[in-house]
C-alpha cells in the first residue's frame, strides 16, 4: 500500500534531481574524453545489474519481472530510452549541460502533444495553450532567425522527444504490466544493445577517469533507485513540478565547473518552458480532460 507522505516525497524528488544532475555532470566530463557510446554501454553495464538485484528481491524473482505479454513493446522502450541517453550525452559535448537542459524541459509538454495519438487521451485546449507557450520558450532559447542558428540546438530537442514518446509507451505497457516488469525491461534490453554498438569502442581508460565512471554508475542507480521511492511514498503530480529543479542544478554545475555561460534568452526561455510544463501538470491533476 503506497503511503501518501508528500513532504518527503518532495525531499526525495529534489534528492534525486541533484544526484542526476550531478551524473549528467559526470557524462560530460567522460564523453569529452571517451567514445560516448563506450560511456553509455558502462553505464547501462551497471544500470542492468541494479536493475536485475532489485528484481530478483520482489515476489516472484526474475520469472516474474521479465514476464509480459507485449515483449516487443517493452524492448522497443528499452532501446528508445538507451538511444535517448546517448543523445542527451552527445548534446552535453555539443552544446553543455545548460543549454542542453534548457531545451529538454520541455518533454513534458511533448508528452501532452502526444498523449493524444499514442494513448488517444482528450488533450483540452488549456493544455494546448501551455504546450503552444512552452514552445515559443524553445524558440527564445534557440534564437532563430537571430545570430547564426545552429541546427546542433536540435539534438536536445530530439532527446526530449524521445525521452516522451519512452514515457509514453511506458504508461502504454502499465496497462497490462507492473513498474516491476518495465523497469526490468528498459535495463536489461538497454544494456543489450548498448553492448552491441559499444563494445566496438572500447578504449583504454584511465584509472583516474575509472573513478568518474564508476561514480556515474553509482550515482545512475542510486538516482532510480531514490525515483521509486520518492513515488512510492507520494503522488506523481504532487511532487513532480520539483523535478524541474534539475535544470537549476545543472546550471550550478555547468556554470561552476565547466566553466558555461548562462545567457539571457536561455534563462528568459528556460522560465517559459518550466512555467507551461508546471501549468500542464497542475491542469492535467485538477481536470484531466482539459
Amino acid at each position: 500500500m503506497t503511503e501518501n507522505n508528500t513532504r518527503l516525497g518532495i525531499l526525495l524528488m529534489i534528492a534525486t534531481v541533484f544526484i542526476f544532475a550531478v551524473q549528467d555532470g559526470l557524462s560530460r566530463y567522460l564523453a569529452e574524453n571517451y567514445n560516448v557510446l563506450m560511456v553509455v554501454m558502462i553505464r547501462y553495464w551497471f544500470f542492468a545489474a541494479f536493475v536485475i538485484t532489485i528484481a530478483a528481491r520482489k515476489a516472484g524473482g526474475l520469472k516474474a519481472a521479465a514476464t509480459t505479454d507485449q515483449p516487443v513493446l517493452q524492448i522497443f522502450r528499452g532501446l528508445l530510452l538507451a538511444g535517448e541517453v546517448c543523445v542527451m550525452v552527445v548534446a552535453f559535448t555539443t552544446l553543455g549541460l545548460v543549454e542542453t537542459h534548457a531545451v529538454f524541459t520541455s518533454y513534458p509538454l511533448l508528452v501532452t502533444a502526444l498523449s493524444g495519438p499514442v494513448l488517444g487521451e482528450k488533450v483540452g485546449w488549456r493544455r494546448w495553450g501551455a504546450v503552444a507557450i512552452g514552445f515559443i520558450g524553445i524558440l527564445v532559447i534557440l534564437k532563430p532567425g537571430f545570430q547564426v542558428f545552429s541546427p546542433l540546438a536540435l539534438i536536445p530537442l530530439l532527446a526530449a522527444s524521445m525521452f516522451a514518446l519512452y514515457g509514453l509507451l511506458t504508461r502504454f505497457a502499465a496497462r497490462k504490466d507492473s513498474v516491476a516488469t518495465s523497469f526490468f525491461w528498459a535495463g536489461v534490453s538497454g544494456s543489450v544493445a548498448m553492448t552491441l554498438a559499444g563494445v566496438w569502442y572500447w578504449e583504454p581508460m584511465s584509472s583516474y577517469d575509472w573513478m568518474f565512471m564508476g561514480a556515474l554508475c553509482v550515482t545512475g542507480s542510486l538516482g532510480h533507485w531514490l525515483l521509486i521511492k520518492c513515488y512510492s511514498v507520494a503522488e506523481a503530480s504532487s511532487v513532480q513540478p520539483f523535478a524541474y529543479l534539475q535544470l537549476v542544478f545543472v546550471a550550478i554545475i555547468g556554470v561552476s565547473i565547466f566553466s558555461e555561460t548562462l545567457h539571457l534568452n536561455v534563462i528568459i526561455g528556460a522560465v517559459i518552458v518550466v512555467s507551461a510544463g508546471i501549468f500542464t501538470l497542475w491542469r492535467e491533476r485538477t481536470k484531466p480532460s482539459n
